[in-house]
């Protein structure tokens, strides 16, 4: 699997993993318009989602919590055009926090934000240790697996999936591979 970034006239750069072809199209591939760069994958990250998000489609990040962390968020969006943070519609947000040991999730519809899912059954995340995030996305929920442990559920609040098409990652951790 080959990285790749392009920087664009303001010095933003964009970054995405060319995904292997899959048959039956369950994973979602994160791509660049430029293949012809190699570096690094660097948070924060933005990237597309090539064809939307859809029931059986997951999106998979490998990564590693910084050495001093205090959050970090990864965000399933809406909008690969805007550069507004946030686009108006966000499938789902989940911010890590690490003081208080929470992993908080919620949606914007049409600029409005939901209201905050907090509880889950165990806090995965230690500082200086790699970890496997899944999101997979079925008819009506996201399911979040951390290291094969499943860690929530979050109820679909947009109902156009295909037009989830960028996933957005910032905050104190390190991305080692998207897919």
């Amino acid at each position: 699997m080959t990285e790749t970034h392009r920087v664009t006239g303001q010095s933003r750069r964009r970054w995405g993993i060319p995904q292997r072809s899959v048959a039956d199209g369950s994973e979602a591939s994160v791509r660049s318009a430029d293949p012809d760069d190699h570096r690094r994958l660097v948070v924060p990250f933005r990237g597309h989602i090539t064809g939307g998000m859809r029931p059986g489609k997951k999106v998979v990040m490998v990564g590693v919590v910084d050495s001093r962390p205090d959050r970090f968020y990864v965000a399933l969006t809406c909008g690969r055009g805007t550069s507004r943070e946030p686009p108006p519609d966000v499938a789902l947000e989940l911010c890590v926090r690490f003081p208080d040991r929470q992993v908080l999730r919620r949606a914007c519809v049409s600029g409005s934000w939901g209201d905050v899912d907090t509880s889950v059954p165990f806090f995965p995340f230690i500082r200086e240790q790699p970890f496997k995030m899944e999101i997979q996305c079925e008819q009506s929920r996201f399911r979040v697996f951390v290291d094969g442990q499943k860690l929530f559920d979050f109820h679909h609040r947009l109902t156009a999936l295909g037009d989830v098409d960028t996933l957005w990652i910032k905050g104190h951790v390190s991305v080692t591979k998207l897919a």
